[in-house]
């Protein structure tokens, strides 16, 4: 094998990702040549309506495993909270590298934390993972729709006279936006997305050429961790366009875990914590979702 074709999608956030791992494969692979591959995903066709409108799950991941499924690219790299838990038949996840900041951020002018924001304070997101966790916070917030790129939602809130927007940590350190002030929540505050932070590489299962040089650059404390935040989500078989969320970290060979699941308007919150060995990394995810779903949670997405 002498050329490996990487598929992404366009955005600068999506290109600095693709980056970072033809950089780590290069540093394993030295005599292998990489060709970037970028494909428009329905999520960026449609950057206007919501993401439960344009389908939810899959809308940033779909195009481009259609891509590998069809031999046009050899691997594909996805932000991991972009990845559905279920995947297409023939495709595996191959390589998880070590994770970036997995917390969400409160952007504001001023750098002001949740509590310090004004009575009735408008922000914006995309996630309804967050807007529930934000109502749950806040009720009083005035909670708006916000889609596009990093630098579109940037604009927005100087623009559109916004009080805050909330994106995720890892894309403001990734892209070396030092000027932007921001309130890093705590993910016990407010639970990240499952994935989030991670960045995954998929390939096609049969592919084993492939396999060997990618599997290389995975870093196994993180395919653990998110191993078991995606088994959470697949057990609850929800996706990125309900109010899930879940953060797991390696610590002596031990998962720590914390769940979430809430109501669109943030009035009913389940969390819950648990740990178990890294052998234990599905089990543990599976078995903190069944606990959500005894409580109640599976009928609360269903609303």
């Amino acid at each position: 094998m002498q050329k490996i074709r990487i598929g992404t999608r366009g955005s600068r956030l999506a290109l600095w990702q693709a980056n970072y791992i033809e950089k780590l494969l290069r540093q394993t692979n030295s005599n292998i040549e990489f060709e970037r591959i970028i494909i428009k995903t329905e999520g960026d066709r449609d950057q206007h309506s919501s993401l439960a409108q344009i389908g939810g799950q899959g809308v940033f991941t779909k195009a481009i495993e259609e891509a590998l499924i069809k031999n046009r690219i050899d691997a594909a790299v996805h932000s991991l909270k972009d990845l559905p838990s279920v995947m297409p038949d023939g495709l595996i996840l191959a390589a998880v590298p070590e994770r970036g900041p997995a917390e969400d951020a409160l952007v504001t002018k001023d750098g002001l934390s949740l509590n310090e924001l004004a009575e009735g304070a408008s922000v914006a997101t995309g996630s309804i993972r967050r807007c529930s966790q934000l109502l749950h916070l806040r009720p009083d917030l005035d909670i708006q729709d916000l889609r596009g790129n990093i630098e579109t939602r940037l604009n927005k809130l100087y623009q559109q006279n916004l009080d805050g927007i909330i994106m995720a940590r890892a894309a403001l350190y990734r892209l070396e936006l030092d000027h932007v002030k921001y309130y890093s929540f705590n993910p016990e505050e407010m639970v990240p997305g499952v994935g989030q932070g991670a960045v995954g590489v998929q390939i096609r299962a049969d592919d084993a050429a492939v396999n060997e040089v990618v599997r290389l650059i995975s870093h196994q404390e993180t395919f653990d961790a998110v191993t078991a935040e995606r088994a959470f989500l697949n057990e609850l078989d929800s996706g990125c366009q309900f109010p899930v969320g879940a953060y797991a970290r390696v610590e002596n060979d031990r998962i720590k875990m914390i769940g979430f699941v809430g109501s669109d308007d943030g009035e009913t919150i389940y969390r819950e914590k648990t740990e178990g060995t890294v052998k234990e990394a599905e089990k543990l995810g599976r078995q903190l979702a069944q606990s959500f779903i005894k409580q109640g949670a599976q009928e609360l997405l269903a609303n």
